[in-house]
């Protein structure tokens, strides 16, 4: 499809790794926001979005704070706001949630439902938790190397 009738932050493939990859000279503001830099967003704007969207994945009040400050499933939940912040087209989310306790794999899961619903981005996470992959509209399992629909009756 020709991306240029889609609005400049709808465009493009945002990854999300199970090891997170955070800059180390960067707040968790700062670092969420540095996707808008690149797309052009202005200062005042990408830093209330970033936080804004820290708030989302319970990190609001760390957004001052550098990697090396934030424990593994903060650095995990700063790497997802990063990619949602703008909005993309699609996730790729490698184990997205394999790092945080159940309660906020939850409410980062929802949120990610939430963004999918909003502006229709798609998400494609690849998981080993069977109840994550249940609440998927489309589940797929790799099977001897082929990819094989699993039956969501």
């Amino acid at each position: 499809r020709d991306l240029t009738d889609v609005a400049p932050e709808r465009r493009g493939v945002v990854l999300v790794f199970q090891e997170q990859r955070l800059f180390p000279f960067l707040t968790a503001v700062d670092d969420v926001a540095f996707g808008l830099r690149m797309r052009g967003v202005g200062r005042r704007e990408r830093l209330g979005r970033a936080a804004a969207m820290l708030e989302r994945v319970g990190l609001g009040h760390r957004g001052a704070h550098k990697p090396a400050e934030l424990s593994g499933g903060e650095r995990q939940r700063a790497a997802i706001a990063r990619a949602l912040v703008t909005r993309p087209a699609c996730v790729l989310a490698d184990e997205p949630t394999g790092n945080l306790d159940r309660h906020t794999a939850e409410s980062v899961f929802e949120l990610m439902l939430a963004l999918n619903a909003e502006i229709g981005t798609s998400i494609v996470i690849v998981t080993h938790d069977p109840v994550l992959a249940a609440r998927t509209s489309q589940t797929w399992r790799l099977e001897e190397g082929r990819l094989v629909e699993v039956d969501a009756s």
